[in-house]
């Protein structure tokens, strides 16, 4: 399977900082006066960034698609020097994905002898960033995180984030008659990573975007213990992107099932058609479940398809 991901020309770039904004994801950052992509494992390669750089020095390329190596990948920060790591385990911390970090941090333990920069220091560095301390060192003066934005990880509404170690919903008053069971953020199929940690080996709901509404025991009976995904194929662009993500949570996070929602409307049959060119393109197989949702909340149809 081939995956697409933003290629910087370091040559042409002059550090100008008009791409950082345009990445949802936050993996674009300016260091060292240069526009580095800090995190592979957050590049969705819908190219957001590409017209907003003066210079043309951002491509998209297409790539074979591996499962995320860390190992490789900080193999590849450290080259770039140290800021370009501390950003890099950043965004990893950042978007709680804990594993990859300690895999990281383990990397640059085992190799300190033969990194021409201080390692512990960077550590530590990663390590109060978020913590309250981050002025016990002097300032990064290279790594720019994007001011503008909350974190310094691109559009706080889209960064990506896990609630499962809270037991999948947040407290509630005890007046309320229920609770949330979201495990993760985001959920708009634009925004979401399918490389996210929540996903891998999850059991997914791909909902259309009104079945929420419809339903009123949608999070009680649907969405516990699971991840989700919402679109709608009626009034949504970029389509074939969806397809793409779809097939990367089949491959690449390797989810377990996938309970496709829509509404008995006949527009959002295209949801179940995505889903279903995703799974017949995949290299794994994985179960469908197709469900039907009437306009006033009723369960039309539910089969295995």
């Amino acid at each position: 399977m081939l995956r697409e991901i933003v290629h910087i020309d370091e040559e042409l770039c002059n550090g100008c900082g008009d791409c950082v904004p345009a990445c949802h994801e936050g993996a674009l950052q300016i260091i060292d006066e240069k526009a580095r992509l800090v995190s592979d494992l957050m590049c969705d390669g819908l190219g957001a960034c590409l017209g907003h750089c003066p210079q043309g020095a951002i491509s998209i390329e297409k790539r074979e698609a591996e499962p995320y190596n860390e190992t490789e990948v900080i193999k590849i920060m450290v080259e770039k020097g140290a800021n370009t790591v501390i950003a890099h385990l950043q965004h990893l911390k950042e978007h709680q994905e804990f594993d990859f970090l300690k895999e990281g941090v383990r990397y640059l333990k085992t190799n300190a002898d033969a990194i021409d920069f201080d390692v512990n220091e960077v550590i530590q560095k990663v390590h109060n960033i978020g913590n309250g301390h981050e002025h016990r060192h002097e300032p990064q003066k290279h790594v720019e995180p994007m001011h503008h934005h909350h974190g310094g990880g691109g559009c706080p509404g889209s960064q990506s984030m896990s609630f499962a170690a809270q037991g999948g919903g947040l407290a509630m008053d005890e007046q309320v008659s229920g609770k949330s069971e979201l495990r993760q953020w985001p959920v708009q199929m634009h925004l979401i990573n399918p490389r996210a940690g929540h996903f891998q080996n999850s059991d997914l709901v791909l909902a259309a975007d009104c079945v929420a509404f419809a339903l009123g025991n949608f999070h009680q009976k649907w969405l516990k213990d699971k991840t989700v995904a919402i679109a709608c194929p009626k009034l949504d662009d970029g389509q074939d992107v969806y397809i793409q993500k779809l097939q990367s949570l089949i491959d690449d996070a390797q989810i377990n099932t996938m309970t496709v929602m829509i509404m008995q409307v006949p527009c959002c049959g295209g949801l179940l058609q995505m889903a279903q060119a995703a799974a017949q393109n995949a290299t794994r197989k994985v179960p469908v479940k197709a469900v039907v949702v009437g306009i006033q909340g009723e369960i039309l149809q539910e089969q295995w398809v």
